[in-house]
């Protein structure tokens, strides 16, 4: 009777490795941090490249989803989403039409409204309000980067970032953009994500100027392909700016 008990235990064990060895059990979902504030903790899951996912006390924000940039089948849908702009690193429509739910609101550049018909558009300076979230459309455009002479890759007025405040903390997700003037101008950013790779956004000392200038509590460069992460480590030392690395190519 003994044996007979061990052999189905060792099948059993047999059968559970099996099971979490295929496709559905492999997948290692994106690492998140949190941020306390005073509406809960907001979880900020690093889904890569410019795909970031954010959730405070259930409610799902999820920012530029694009499938290129990870792995989305085992990801909540959205009650929120926002894109930047309509370049197709950062929007991927049929993802779009899977995360959304009946309820779910999505707001985009004006231009990304070319390829989704019911979003509804936001343009620098705009603001809206969902749930205990606060959103402030900014400015995202290139100032040197150009893709021939007179013509930038993000064109002032055409892509935007968002200021998520929650909770009485400000998040800034920059899309692609460069040090602008505006960028420089903020106040109280308790977490930044800002762009670092050419030609389309900055380099580590651009990032840095911006940096000093806002001076961020958090910063997470994303959207850094191959760029040296360590030197903008190395450029902000000192500034008591929290510089953190994620998988955020």
């Amino acid at each position: 009777m003994k044996r007979k008990s061990e052999g189905l235990s060792t099948i059993l064990i047999i059968f559970i490795i099996s099971i979490m060895a295929t496709k559905g059990f492999s997948q290692d979902p994106p690492s998140f941090e949190k941020i306390q504030t005073e509406a809960g903790n907001v979880e900020m899951h690093f889904i890569g490249h410019g795909s970031l996912m954010f959730k405070v006390e259930g409610f799902v924000i999820h920012i530029d989803p694009v499938k290129s940039s990870g792995d989305y089948r085992f990801l909540p849908k959205a009650d929120l989403i926002l894109v930047t702009h309509e370049h197709f690193d950062h929007l991927d429509v049929e993802l779009i039409n899977e995360l959304k739910k009946e309820e779910t609101i999505v707001f985009t550049n004006e231009k990304s409204i070319e390829k989704i018909g019911w979003a509804l558009p936001m343009k620098p300076g705009d603001r809206q309000e969902v749930n205990v979230v606060v959103i402030e459309a900014v400015h995202a455009y290139n100032i040197v980067n150009m893709r021939s002479p007179g013509q930038p890759f993000h064109p002032r007025g055409s892509g935007i970032g968002y200021i998520l405040t929650i909770g009485g903390k400000r998040f800034y997700i920059a899309g692609d953009t460069e040090n602008t003037p505006e960028m420089k101008a903020l106040k109280d950013i308790e977490v930044a994500f800002l762009p670092m790779n050419l030609p389309y956004t900055m380099t580590p000392a651009m990032v840095a100027d911006a940096a000093r200038a806002f001076k961020p509590r958090i910063l997470y460069p994303y959207h850094y392909g191959d760029t040296n992460t360590e030197e903008i480590i190395s450029l902000l030392k000192g500034s008591g700016i929290d510089v953190r690395i994620r998988n955020l190519k």
